[in-house]
Formats: structure tokens, sequence, C-alpha cells
């Protein structure tokens, strides 16, 4: 899986691009499955993060945002985080974004099922 990283109104510093990249990158699992079935086996999947400090001027309250997007075929997933402290809304981020891929191949797998039992009734 591909991740980018966008960052608006901070420093986007190694140690939180790493930091994002680890957490973003363990839902890799999750989407193994979604290869293409030709070429050397590319995840289909892309991540896109963003992570931005809301205002420059407040030092308390919910400043900081993220928002991550991940492309799947036939399907855009997307979650929102807000709050104080960056790496909690990351690891926030990283488990909507898991629900939702939970979500879709779970509705993938369900299409399948029925598809094949409306074959076996047709034959």
């Amino acid at each position: 899986m591909r991740i980018t990283i966008k960052a608006k109104n901070l420093e986007l510093t190694e140690e939180l691009q790493n930091f994002i990249e680890e957490k973003i990158g363990s839902l890799k699992k999750f989407v193994k499955i979604l290869k293409e079935e030709r070429g050397e086996g590319k995840t289909l999947a892309e991540a896109f993060v963003e992570v931005e400090k809301e205002t420059r001027h407040h030092k308390k309250g919910k400043i900081f945002k993220a928002e991550a997007q991940i492309s799947l075929p036939g399907k855009i997933l997307m979650a929102q985080a807000r709050g104080e402290d960056l790496p909690g809304i990351v690891v926030k981020l990283k488990d909507a974004l898991q629900q939702e891929i939970k979500k879709y191949k779970l509705k993938n797998k369900e299409l399948n099922i029925r598809k094949q039992r409306k074959e076996l009734k047709e034959n």
C-alpha cells in the first residue's frame, strides 16, 4: 500500500512521518487480498493522509485534525479525527479506517455469496 502524507500549518518531521506510516501501514494486512490479477502482485490500495493544526493561535482544545482516504477498487474510504494529541488522533484515524475496510470486505464477500446462490438456483 502506497501512503502519501501531507501536513498543513505544522512541520512534517521525520519522526511524525514514520509514526503515521507505521500506523496507517498496519492496515496493509487488511487489504493484502486486494492484489492485481496480473503483474507483480502490487496492491491496488493507496492511502492519502493529511494532518493539520487547525489554528495557529489556540493553545487548548481540539487544535489538531487528521483526515485519511484509502482508494480501493470500486470504493474510496474516508475517515476524520480531531483532538489535542496528534499521535492519539492518528491512532483514532487508523481504527476508523480499519472499521471501514472491514465493512468493505464484508460487503464484497456477501455480494459474492449472493451471486453464487443465484447461480445455483438457476442451474
